[in-house]
């Protein structure tokens, strides 16, 4: 079944990382092996490259740049959640990000999506059985996890004008636009409201991951455009601030928002401590669907779920379901959601309808 992904960070790793992401996850996992590769957890352990996302049929995608502005007094790297110490770097180091994109369009490895016409000849094309997924471009919505490299207002325009689609204001910690997970409580800086009002004048997505409480609330009062949850998982099924509350869920399904579920370990077990197996804990693909099932509880429907893995978020199979090899395991969930009673309209709601719906809203202009 087609499939889409709202949430994958693919700069981050081919820049960040140094990871060719044109060689599958299993090649890549093999070179950093042989190289003893042992800066971060997840060296050995990635789970995405373009060759899985064609073999698992997940042809388009929202895939983000992410370029923070530091916190005062801590140290600057290109891969922490610290960043750069100016938004002039973090703009710069952000625009190396978008000419990775560029170079896999050169290459025909991917394709942008800016328009409602180039997503329905993208479908088109992903939709014809005489040509192989392999043969087939990955699809992609741009999209800011963090909004510290927006300059300033002209800056947006740019990033509009290079095919900038959607915008989470917030990712960890404070920042120039909003404070994030596991930063205080506090929400959107007026910087961040304004930045919004522009947004909307474009009529770009919102993506309200990450955002705190009092943000996300700011947000939806204060935006009238159309809002998602990239990667978004429920607080009352897993308890913790990253997830969102009963009162969020609900309100971004009155905006016919939809919430892309995750599949970071410390999203779907309670308590999660980093560094545990999954395997041991029990952590399968499945314990995302206690998830997917309270939204629809919520809603009445199946129209707000979907899939936002975020598996390439500086995470590997270390910290992901057990049962799951490669992203293209994606593809399991027909199984695991018609057991759970999820008919054919379900599974084509959260394989790619109800990410469809929300992005002709945006594309359409």
């Amino acid at each position: 079944m087609f499939a889409i992904d709202a949430h994958l960070d693919l700069a981050t790793n081919a820049i960040s990382l140094n990871r060719d992401l044109t060689l599958s996850a299993k090649k890549i996992r093999q070179l950093e092996k042989q190289s003893n590769l042992t800066d971060r957890k997840d060296r050995g352990n990635g789970t995405v490259a373009l060759p899985d996302l064609r073999e698992g049929s997940i042809g388009l995608i929202i895939a983000t740049i992410i370029s923070r502005v530091a916190v005062p007094g801590k140290p600057v790297t290109s891969i922490s959640l610290t960043g750069w110490n100016s938004p002039a770097q973090a703009y710069a180091f952000a625009q190396s990000q978008l000419s990775w994109y560029r170079v896999m369009e050169d290459l025909g490895e991917m394709v942008q999506i800016r328009t409602e016409e180039e997503l329905d000849k993208h479908l088109t094309l992903w939709a014809d059985p005489t040509i192989p997924n392999a043969d087939k471009p990955i699809g992609y919505l741009l999209s800011l996890e963090g909004a510290d490299s927006i300059i300033g207002p002209d800056y947006l325009q740019r990033y509009y004008a290079e095919g900038l689609r959607a915008i989470g204001p917030a990712h960890f910690g404070p920042g120039r636009y909003a404070a994030g997970t596991h930063s205080d409580q506090s929400g959107l800086t007026a910087a961040g409201k304004d930045l919004l009002r522009e947004m909307e004048s474009l009529q770009m997505i919102l993506d309200c991951t990450h955002l705190t409480d009092k943000g996300f609330f700011q947000a939806m009062d204060l935006y009238d455009g159309t809002v998602i949850a990239s990667h978004q998982n429920c607080r009352t099924v897993i308890p913790g601030e990253r997830q969102f509350s009963d009162d969020q869920l609900k309100a971004l399904i009155e905006r016919d928002g939809v919430a892309g579920g995750a599949l970071d370990a410390w999203m779907l077990y309670p308590d999660y401590q980093m560094g545990s197996d999954p395997k041991v804990l029990g952590i399968d693909l499945a314990k995302l669907i206690p998830h997917f099932d309270h939204i629809c509880q919520l809603a009445g429907n199946s129209r707000h779920i979907a899939f936002g893995s975020d598996l390439d978020g500086l995470f590997g199979r270390e910290q992901s379901p057990f049962d799951l090899d490669t992203i293209a395991d994606l593809q399991k969930f027909k199984d695991l959601l018609s057991d759970r009673g999820y008919v054919t309209e379900d599974l084509e709601n959260i394989f790619h309808k109800n990410w469809l719906r929300v992005f002709r809203r945006c594309l359409g202009n």
